[in-house]
């Protein structure tokens, strides 16, 4: 598709964030700008929208270029640069514009049928800035970026080759137990090495969070957090409701696959190097040789379900904007960034031949497209679709692109392996986000905790959910850290319970697709279209399901992956 970065009408074409005297021009006259009429407050959102699409897309690709060479100095002090001379003082404008808006909307009021989800994101972030809490973000911010960079540093060498932990993860799928074993110790001890500077930077993380809550009359993190993330549709007791519905309905029948698992390898017990492996003794399937055989064989895929899919990935990988490979240097995990001017977002990601590659790169390709389908809304605040909505984008992605599947390297065998690793990969998550969003309760409602109570707290969740059938013994040092390979909980806190919410969600909307997929895609790209300008509930319905996650619904959803899963097997 044809793709370039709009005009502009209030900032200069070539105007480039340099310095915070040079930006702040464009600020102070929106915010001594009158506005008389509802056609002048809607043309002073636009201009809002341009100046906050700008400054945004100028911190995404500090950002992307950070974390593509973290052992770039200069690159590094590029980003820090905005994080500590740019976002400070842009806070108190943006709570000044806010306020400016809610006033002008009470004399001129805006359509509430556009407006609405929008403004009352508004007066939250009016009700929540504290100015003493800029430094502290500020801080934050630095914090987090060391986090990427101690983990970019990890790597083992094995077979006389340095690599990087994710590529010596591919390692645990191979069917000699005596490799697995000793790459799965080579990984967890290396990520040991840096257990004490994890811990010391996660309690300073903890402590500057917990004074971000009192500053602004919160109790704690927790319930900050849910302010601040705009959580309007649920509570912190209906993320307790997701927990028990897991353990409840989930956890069962994953201890089941993995007893399965064990009767298969033919094993008194199992380890945890044994999760990975092909039950049957197969080699690791490698649908894909590199980053740019990944690519292609993408587009190909998002071309057999949907041609306006393939259509944004090839438009990305243009423009350039995907970095695929894993390598030294490289910050972990992976991300769609959105760039709010241009409109084609960025994919980053750590590939190195595997099934879970692929499972990442359609995910991420979910939110890219979901990235395009919203690009020429009028406002920019209407593209920021909370978690719920853009996993949902992403999860459901996953699902629906195994039709296209066979666009990689796969024989006929394989790509039903391949099925049977994304469905029970599917529900895996579920358990995987309880553990993590708990733990995550636990961690800003007991603020003061030592790291010792705080390492027993994690087993103790860890154990409620995962790997009940799993031999640990001489391992647990491992379980008791495995939380620090979670990047989320280091640099985004609280965002994860979004995972499993839109999981479930993903999993109604393939189900749907099953039974119709031209309106199953309808439905799919009409609830992308909306962006934020609907509740998260009105979104779901549009796709044609349900923001559900009781009990019953959760056990439907099980029932429905466990009769795909048994067509597979048998």
């Amino acid at each position: 598709m044809e793709i370039s970065r709009p005009n502009r009408f209030f900032l200069p074409q070539d105007y480039r964030i340099t310095s915070w005297d040079k930006l702040k021009p464009y600020y102070d006259i929106l915010a001594s700008e009158s506005i008389a009429s509802v056609a002048e407050l809607e043309l002073w959102l636009l201009k809002r929208s341009e100046l906050e699409s700008v400054v945004s897309e100028d911190l995404a690709w500090r950002y992307i270029r950070m974390t593509c060479d973290t052992t770039n100095k200069e690159i590094e002090q590029d980003y820090l640069f905005f994080v500590q001379e740019i976002e400070p003082p842009l806070s108190p404008y943006n709570d000044l514009l806010n306020k400016k808006l809610v006033e002008a909307n009470s004399k001129y009021p805006l359509t509430a049928e556009t407006y609405f989800v929008y403004l009352r994101g508004v007066k939250k972030e009016i009700e929540i800035f504290r100015e003493e809490n800029i430094p502290l973000f500020t801080e934050l911010s630095t914090l987090a970026q060391q986090y990427a960079a101690i983990n970019a540093k990890m790597t083992i060498s094995y077979e006389g080759k340095e690599q990087t932990l994710q590529q010596a993860a591919n390692y645990l799928k191979n069917p000699d137990r005596k490799i697995r074993e000793a790459v799965y110790y080579l990984i967890a001890n290396r990520r040991l090495e840096d257990k004490n500077a994890l811990d010391d930077l996660f309690n300073k993380l903890v402590t500057l969070r917990h004074q971000v809550a009192t500053n602004a009359g919160f109790h704690n993190f927790r319930d900050f957090m849910f302010a601040a993330l705009g959580r309007f549709d649920y509570t912190s007791a209906d993320c307790e409701k997701f927990h028990s519905s897991v353990k409840e309905q989930i956890v069962p029948f994953m201890n089941e696959r993995a007893r399965k698992r064990r009767a298969e390898l033919k094993l008194a017990g199992l380890k945890p190097w044994d999760m990975d492996v092909d039950t049957e003794g197969k080699p690791t399937m490698k649908p894909f040789t590199d980053g740019d055989d990944l690519t292609r064989r993408g587009i190909a895929c998002f071309e057999k379900v949907d041609p306006y899919f393939a259509d944004c990935l090839s438009t990305m990988q243009q423009l350039k904007h995907l970095d695929l490979d894993s390598r030294i240097g490289k910050a972990p995990g992976g991300y769609n960034y959105p760039l709010a001017e241009i409109g084609a977002p960025f994919i980053f990601m750590n590939a190195a031949g595997n099934i879970r590659d692929l499972q990442t790169l359609v995910h991420e390709g979910g939110h890219a497209v979901h990235s395009f389908l919203t690009k020429d809304m009028a406002l920019n605040a209407f593209k920021n679709t909370p978690s719920e909505v853009a996993e949902l984008a992403s999860m459901s992605m996953e699902l629906i692109s195994m039709d296209g599947w066979d666009a990689f390297n796969f024989s006929p065998d394989e790509l039903r392996r391949a099925f049977i690793d994304q469905l029970e990969n599917a529900l895996e998550t579920l358990p995987w986000v309880a553990t993590v969003d708990k733990f995550q309760h636990w961690i800003y409602t007991n603020p003061s905790h030592t790291v010792e109570e705080r390492t027993q707290a994690w087993v103790e969740i860890f154990d409620e959910f995962n790997m009940q059938e799993v031999d640990f013994t001489g391992q647990e040092t491992y379980r008791a850290n495995a939380w620090h390979k979670q990047i989320h909980i280091f640099e985004v806190p609280f965002y994860y319970i979004e995972y499993g919410f839109a999981q479930l969600g993903a999993i109604a909307m393939w189900k749907n697709y099953k039974l119709d997929k031209v309106k199953g895609l309808e439905n799919y790209k009409a609830a992308l279209k909306l962006g934020y300008s609907k509740p998260i509930g009105e979104i779901y319905q549009t796709g044609g399901i349900q923001f559900n996650f009781s009990n019953e619904y959760v056990f439907q959803l099980k029932e429905f992956v466990e009769n795909e899963l048994t067509k597979l097997e048998n």
